[in-house]
């Protein structure tokens, strides 16, 4: 992949670095024979107190913070501790804070690491115990997987029976898999006439021990080859979340790992992933990737287990991200299959075929869909991210994109334009300005404030309104950041309709510090790299999208809509607050929002894919509260199957508007691509939007604007 679309994927994290300029950090040199890990917390809390937005008091109450921190991301699911070792810990809890301030260690982190490293052999011994004998799935007993009520093991019974059950939970879903695919064949021996001679319980039952058991030795294996950078990075790190949950220090290997990831210059899957609680979940799902074109796999679902192709796949509950990721990721053309925990607690399997990232799927794209019902002619332009090339300034950005697209919608004499941000996850600050500038004009479009810098008010740099029409935006739960900056604005002219269900409430910039640059001491490098807010963003009106996020004018049913899925769902969030007004002019023709709104929910309260949609986001929320689940397979199968049914239920409410004639407008970018892999992609989107029940309220709202 070439340089210029390295750079494409960049923004998608660090929105809209380099607005201001920041203090030069004073240079730390180490004294000789000074240990690395000393002067590397130095370094960073040097770094995270002259430029981090947030300002901390180191004191007491940080290092319990941080203490908790630490237990969580060292055994999130308190299955190795016992009581008695966080009684030895805790001697430390109020004396983190000390550590940074005198340069002084406690023995936490290195009493910690010994004693993990003592449980983990203890845990092997007793894994290889409790899967010599045989489960019994008839048993009526639950496992809890809520981390926060959880406590710490009493003594070694404690933590066997949680063990006991951690494996049996693992052996239950193969077991069920098993089952699923014995009553396959079956079916298929049965279809052909052919004998079918089953495979014995008890086979099958020892069988799926022997597999958890040689997965759980691959878990600790990884565990016994974790170094002293990764272990050093996470006592680092639970100090430095304290500051918010965008801050992070990564070591050496990690960020090259990550600035691969966002490059888009990677073979894989196309997920964002983070660990929660000794989870693996997805955050997201980039645009054009291997898991975008596969279409199952989802932001929220919970990664499980891992196969390669066809063989076993291995259990990564309790293994570390940076683990996890490595056997997620591979070669282009293999196949990985996913076993996925969805939000509504169904446990699936995704195989994904991995690919590198087709940049050109995360392009602006626009289309006319002529509504043969209504006979107005709506365009519609999808952006999946806010994207520019900051090393080529010919290279393409979603400012001027979207502007070529809104002269091909004018050309067809469209009546009103629906601009889907769904989905989308941020990008370029400074395309995100423009274009909200093609619809207003040169009028403020977002205040950012820095630490120590005051606020500033953003405008676009021409007064050329391209458009003024009709105009309606879509943005769900996990539109964030540039995607809240562009809605926000608008909707504060008063210039478009915002239309779906409240954002995610991402309202702060991330900025990468290279450790090495802040010492000369050559021996001590590579130092690795901190991440760090800057920067934090405000409506026009004030408020701030931090938290809060934007609350559509017209609100409709969302799938995650009662999830925790948002900025203010993550530890130690920055809080939502507001400044001064920024002084800019209303839009002239005043939006009768009060009718629309009117109109919207009678049509959505007799449509019967949004009723699904509701009771499908209520249902996710009930299985969200859920604590405990069961052991027993044949209950265990049942929940599964009604879970199945249920979720078919949406699939089969689909209602394909056939009154759509969409047209796809052509890129107007020069393009390698085949013929026929652009009518595959136009078709494929053009399918997509006859599915669509949100984009056709959209389409609705437009004609209802034009009747006033």
């Amino acid at each position: 992949m070439s340089k210029r679309k390295k750079a494409l994927f960049l923004p998608v994290l660090l929105v809209g670095l380099g607005l201001f300029g920041f203090s030069i950090i004073a240079r730390i040199d180490a004294p000789e024979n000074s240990n690395k890990n000393i002067i590397k917390k130095e370094l960073i809390f040097t770094a995270l107190d002259r430029i981090h937005y947030n300002t901390i008091d180191v004191n007491d109450e940080f290092s319990e913070n941080a203490f908790n921190q630490y237990l969580k991301i060292l055994d999130p699911n308190k299955r190795y501790f016992l009581k008695a070792d966080i009684n030895k810990f805790n001697k430390s809890k109020d004396k983190l804070d000390d550590e940074i301030k005198t340069g002084v260690n406690t023995d936490l982190y290195e009493l910690s690491v010994r004693i993990f490293d003592e449980r983990r052999q203890e845990v092997e011994k007793m894994t290889e115990e409790i899967l010599a004998k045989p489960f019994d799935f008839t048993k009526k007993e639950t496992i809890l997987f809520d981390s926060d009520e959880m406590k710490f093991p009493k003594n070694d019974k404690e933590r066997y029976d949680r063990w006991r059950k951690t494996l049996k939970y693992a052996a239950l879903l193969r077991m069920n898999s098993k089952l699923k695919a014995e009553e396959a064949k079956k079916k298929t021996a049965e279809e052909k006439g052919e004998e079918f001679t089953p495979t014995s319980y008890e086979d099958m039952e020892k069988d799926v021990r022997e597999k958890v058991l040689a997965n759980y030795k691959d878990v600790f294996d990884y565990m016994r080859k974790q170094d002293e950078d990764d272990h050093y990075a996470n006592y680092l790190n639970s100090m430095i979340s304290i500051y918010g949950p965008h801050t992070e220090y990564f070591a050496p290997e990690k960020k090259e790992q990550f600035d691969t990831e966002i490059s888009g210059h990677f073979e894989g899957i196309g997920a964002r992933l983070q660990q929660t609680g000794g989870e693996v979940k997805v955050v997201s799902i980039i645009a054009g990737s291997a898991s975008w074109k596969q279409g199952d796999l989802e932001a929220n679902d919970i990664i499980l287990k891992v196969a390669q192709g066809e063989e076993e796949p291995v259990d990564i509950g309790g293994m570390s991200l940076k683990n996890s990721i490595k056997l997620i990721k591979g070669p282009k053309g293999t196949e990985v299959r996913l076993t996925v925990r969805k939000a509504d607690g169904r446990i699936t399997v995704i195989p994904i075929i991995r690919d590198v990232v087709i940049i050109e799927e995360s392009y602006a794209k626009s289309a006319v869909i002529i509504d043969e019902n209504s006979g107005k002619k709506i365009g519609l332009i999808d952006l999946p991210s806010f994207y520019v090339d900051f090393n080529d300034r010919n290279g393409r950005n979603c400012g001027n994109d979207i502007k070529q697209e809104i002269i091909k919608l004018k050309n067809q004499g469209v009546d009103g334009i629906v601009f889907d941000l769904r989905n989308n996850g941020g990008g370029s600050l400074g395309d995100a300005v423009q274009i909200v500038g093609h619809f207003v004009g040169k009028s403020p479009v977002v205040q950012v404030k820095s630490k120590g810098a005051g606020q500033k008010t953003l405008k676009p740099e021409d007064n050329n309104i391209l458009y003024d029409g009709p105009l309606v935006v879509m943005i769900n739960r996990m539109s964030a950041s540039a995607s809240e900056i562009v809605s926000a604005a608008l909707q504060d002219h008063g210039r478009a309709v915002v239309l779906g269900s409240r954002s995610f409430g991402k309202g702060t910039v991330q900025r990468f510090i290279d450790l090495d640059r802040m010492t000369r001491s050559e021996e001590l490098k590579p130092l690795g790299s901190l991440k760090l807010t800057i920067q934090k963003f405000y409506r026009i009106n004030g408020e701030a999208t931090q938290v809060d996020g934007v609350t559509p004018d017209i609100l409709l049913p969302d799938t995650y809509g009662y999830l925790k899925v948002g900025e203010e769902d993550l530890p130690f969030v920055l809080p939502h607050d507001s400044i001064e007004k920024a002084k800019y002019n209303m839009w002239a023709e005043q939006l009768p929002l009060a009718d629309l709104n009117a109109k919207s929910k009678e049509r959505v309260a007799n449509d019967k894919v949004f009723k699904i949609i509701e009771d499908n986001a209520l249902r996710l929320k009930r299985q969200e509260e859920k604590k405990y689940f069961t052991l027993n397979l044949d209950e265990f199968r049942a929940e599964q199957e009604k879970l199945d049914e249920e979720s078919k239920k949406l699939r089969e409410a689909e209602t394909v508007h056939e009154e759509f004639d969409i047209t796809v407008m052509k890129d107007h970018y020069p393009t390698s691509k085949p013929d026929s892999v652009i009518q595959q992609s136009e078709d494929k989107w053009k399918e997509v939007i006859k599915k669509d029940a949100y984009i056709k309220e959209a389409t609705m709202i437009i004609s209802d604007m034009m009747i006033q």
